[in-house]
């Protein structure tokens, strides 16, 4: 009898012992702790052992409190169990690892420790090695990596050792593909966005919009006008642009800084109704005009045609200079093209409407040389209009090829009023016209058929010049002299002529060498 109850208290023993075999994970409660070991119990025959040092803060560890262990060995010399917590935490963490992540994945990690070719990166208790070359900690301070916890992206997963091959430099490239696509969806055309300056040339800044970079056009920055981006961003900065324009195939959004504030151009016929009078600062000066600077992104030209009713201008730069202040007349506003033009002359009355009572024709007046032209000179008269003299109106009998041969600028003369044109500005005067004419008397002088020598002035193609006296030249027709006899001549020789003919309308005697 007694045999059978000891039987049956070893069965109800032995079924009351956990199956445990090698390599599994089971939970334990902590039953003792020494120096150097601790002691769990596991629901088996007998405790299991584990090294203290594998726990991370052995003066933490209490009695009682339940692990999850890894059994390495069923029986160790001693009749114990040989449990791991390290490789317990470990297989726990691979399997998590294993069971939510994949080749091509994103996992968070910490830095561990730098090793020979790369880093060792701590996930859920297990270790992953980052190669140097994918890891973009090059140049990284240590106590800026180490211990830090970074997105790493899967780049080998060997399931069979436990290990992982991992890269910061693709989890980056991930991180910002996500964020560009994220960018993408959210941008909409007329909205605003901080941004930071990512880069500046000639025509624009590139804006860093948190992962795409958007174009913020010169023509877009200011409703002022500037030079240059440089004027009003720099490398760095954050700013706050309107979108645009997206095109997402091309990869491109175009952005807007002034679109931020109103439009000064939108109440432009109120501000500055036409025919009123401003001040306004030169902010421009081309050959053709000067911009005047109305108020800040408010911009008028003054035609040169509206700078003055008397002189004749040539170059504005004389008169004006960038940031002179003037007072101009509103001419016309175009709101649509963002055109004003303004005017000076419009601010004076307009001496051309009594030109005709006040420069009769015939009249004497005096004047100073002002310009020139090949086909003659401007003068300034007393009134400060201009007249010209015509190259032809001059000499009576000189040939004179350009104005200066006769006159110079700043010369103060007398001319006589041949013609004015008050409509279309125009004063015609005439120098010669001080003295009488002399051909009635040249061709009494020089009668057709006259035979004299003169002296040579001037050879061309179509014949040769003379002095027939001071004063006074002939011309002697290619076609009335030999060819041979041409060549031959130069300047000062004399030639024996004959007077063919004398054009008192147009001031000319004709000539032939060929005597009879």
């Amino acid at each position: 009898m007694v045999q059978e109850d000891h039987t049956l208290v070893s069965e109800l023993y032995n079924q009351s012992i956990k199956e445990i075999i090698d390599g599994q994970v089971v939970k334990g409660k902590i039953v003792n702790i020494t120096s150097k070991e601790v002691l769990v119990d596991i629901g088996y025959k007998s405790e299991g052992v584990i090294p203290l040092s594998e726990f991370f803060r052995p003066q933490e560890v209490k009695l009682g409190e339940e692990i999850d262990v890894y059994v390495e060995s069923k029986e160790n010399d001693e009749g114990m169990v040989v449990l791991s917590k390290e490789k317990a935490e470990r297989l726990r963490g691979w399997n998590k690892i294993a069971d939510n992540y994949k080749e091509g994945d994103i996992i968070e990690g910490k830095v561990k420790r730098k090793v020979k070719g790369g880093y060792i990166i701590d996930m859920y208790g297990i270790e992953g090695f980052v190669p140097a070359s994918l890891s973009t900690f090059k140049g990284v301070s240590d106590r800026d990596i180490l211990d830090k916890t970074f997105n790493f992206k899967i780049v080998k997963m060997n399931t069979a050792r436990r290990s992982l091959v991992l890269s910061r430099k693709d989890a980056l490239k991930s991180e910002r593909e996500n964020l560009k696509s994220k960018v993408w969806e959210k941008l909409k055309v007329g909205e605003a966005y901080p941004g930071v300056v990512k880069g500046i040339t000639d025509f624009g800044a590139f804006i860093d919009l948190g992962g795409v970079d958007g174009l913020l056009h010169i023509m877009d920055m200011s409703w002022s006008r500037i030079s240059h981006p440089s004027e009003l961003v720099a490398l760095g900065d954050r700013i706050e642009v309107v979108v645009l324009n997206v095109d997402k195939e091309a990869s491109k959004v175009s952005l807007g800084l002034k679109q931020r504030m109103p439009d000064p151009w939108q109440e432009i016929e109120n501000k500055y109704p036409v025919g009123s009078r401003v001040k306004g600062k030169i902010v421009n000066i081309l050959n053709y005009g000067v911009f005047i600077e109305l108020e800040k992104g408010i911009e008028g030209l003054i035609h040169i045609s509206e700078v003055s009713w008397q002189k004749r201008i040539q170059d504005v730069k004389d008169i004006f200079a960038i940031g002179d202040m003037v007072e101009v007349q509103v001419l016309n506003i175009d709101k649509d093209a963002r055109r004003i033009s303004l005017s000076i002359k419009q601010l004076e009355s307009n001496p051309w409407l009594d030109a005709e009572t006040k420069f009769p024709i015939g009249s004497l007046v005096s004047g100073k040389v002002k310009g020139f032209t090949d086909y003659g000179a401007f003068v300034e008269l007393d009134s400060s209009l201009e007249g010209m003299i015509h190259i032809s109106d001059m000499s009576w009998t000189k040939k004179i090829n350009h104005p200066q041969e006769v006159l110079k600028k700043g010369q103060k003369l007398e001319v006589v009023v041949l013609s004015v044109d008050g409509k279309n500005r125009r004063i015609s005067l005439g120098l010669k016209q001080l003295e009488e004419n002399p051909w009635p008397e040249i061709t009494k002088k020089y009668p057709v058929g006259l035979d004299l020598e003169a002296e040579v002035i001037q050879v061309n193609n179509f014949g040769v010049f003379v002095k027939l006296e001071d004063a006074l030249e002939g011309l002697v027709y290619a076609s009335e002299i030999e060819a041979e006899q041409i060549a031959r001549l130069k300047t000062g020789d004399k030639l024996k002529v004959r007077i063919m003919k004398v054009d008192t309308e147009q001031g000319k005697i004709g000539l032939t060498a060929r005597l009879i």
